[in-house]
Order: structure tokens, then C-alpha cells, then sequence
């Protein structure tokens, strides 16, 4: 039921169908809890803020519209619950902030030191993408790794296409700019003891 057209899903939801409801769940679930767990950097409020999704999917199946895409429409609650956590806690999510998210993405790799290098540059982009605001890492995580178009994603943030596209492109070279002094290699400070 999981490979069924959005379409059919949604139909079945609406009709209070629960194998839709888990065949969404098991399609998707993964996906809205790592754009979660990234958003708000921590495993406990990120498992939190998810299972309100999956509630909030389950409040509304009935009253869907036949033509919702689901993809982004939980991102688009998954969104708006990650900057309600953000405002509850006085924070402005545009502000980058400190630290890395829990679970960095490891890549797979085939060779021993494939790996070591796709993770020392997995872990190096997570800890340059954790360094953004909560607006630019959104913006990177619906296009550049849950694969959404760039009109889908404005709609998820509530936000006209050529505002998000100008978003995107600032979180872009935001990111490039983390990435270019992650990279730098640290100096020995001057003057110790001789």
C-alpha cells in the first residue's frame, strides 16, 4: 500500500482507512523526523515535534482535500510546529545557533577510508548546516536533501516562489560560507611561553 498514488492515499484516509494511515507513516516517517530532528538540533523535542505531525495527519485525514500531495503537507505542519517550538522558547530562528544536531547523516561508502572521508565531510557539512538559522537550514533540507521543488517548498514555508527562491539562494551561499571556515585550519596563537 505503500508504493499506492497520493491520490488513492488520500482517498483512503478520508474514508478513516488506518493501513493509509500506517502506509503514510512508514513512507514518510523517516524523512519528517530527520528535517525535524535537524531543525531543532535535538533528538527528545525532535521526537516530539514529530509524533504531533503524525497526530495532527490523523486529526485531519477526514477533512483532507482530495488533491493534497502528503509529502508537503506534513512538512508544511512539521514547519509550522518547529517554529512554534522555536517562538515558545523566545528564539529567533532566523539567528544561526550553536552546537550540531544529534545525528549527523552518515553516508555509505564501499572502501574503509571512503567511509572515514564521506563522514569527515558528512559530519563537516551537518556541523556547517547546524551553524545556520532555523529558516536557512528549512530552505537547504526541502530542496537540497527531501528533494522538493522549490514552488512545493515555498509553499511548506508559507512564502511566494520567488521570495523562497531568494531564500534558497542566501542559504546557499550561507552555507558556503560555513563550509569555507569550517575548513580553515586552525592557527597555533601567537606569544606562549618560550
Amino acid at each position: 500500500m505503500e508504493r499506492l498514488p497520493d491520490a488513492e492515499l488520500v482517498e483512503r484516509l478520508r474514508g478513516g482507512d488506518a493501513e493509509a494511515f500506517d502506509a503514510v507513516y512508514e513512507k514518510l516517517r523517516a524523512r519528517v523526523f530527520s528535517f525535524v530532528l535537524r531543525l531543532v538540533g535535538r533528538r527528545e523535542p525532535a521526537e516530539d515535534l514529530t509524533q504531533e505531525v503524525w497526530l495532527r495527519l490523523a486529526g485531519h485525514a477526514a477533512s483532507l482535500r482530495a488533491d493534497t500531495r502528503l509529502a508537503p503537507w506534513l512538512f508544511t505542519v512539521a514547519h509550522n510546529l518547529c517554529m512554534s517550538y522555536w517562538r515558545a522558547r523566545g528564539v529567533d530562528p532566523t539567528l544561526p545557533r550553536a552546537g550540531t544536531a544529534d545525528e549527523p547523516a552518515d553516508p555509505a561508502a564501499p572502501s574503509p577510508a571512503r567511509v572515514a572521508e564521506g563522514r569527515e565531510l558528512g559530519a563537516l557539512l551537518e556541523r556547517a548546516l547546524a551553524s545556520l538559522g532555523a529558516h536557512d537550514r528549512e530552505a537547504l533540507l526541502l530542496v537540497g536533501v527531501e528533494g522538493m521543488t522549490p514552488a512545493d517548498a515555498a509553499a511548506v514555508c508559507g512564502l511566494r516562489p520567488e521570495a523562497f527562491r531568494k531564500r534558497l539562494e542566501r542559504a546557499r551561499a550561507r552555507l558556503a560560507a560555513a563550509l569555507a571556515t569550517l575548513q580553515q585550519p586552525t592557527r597555533p596563537s601567537r606569544g606562549g611561553s618560550s
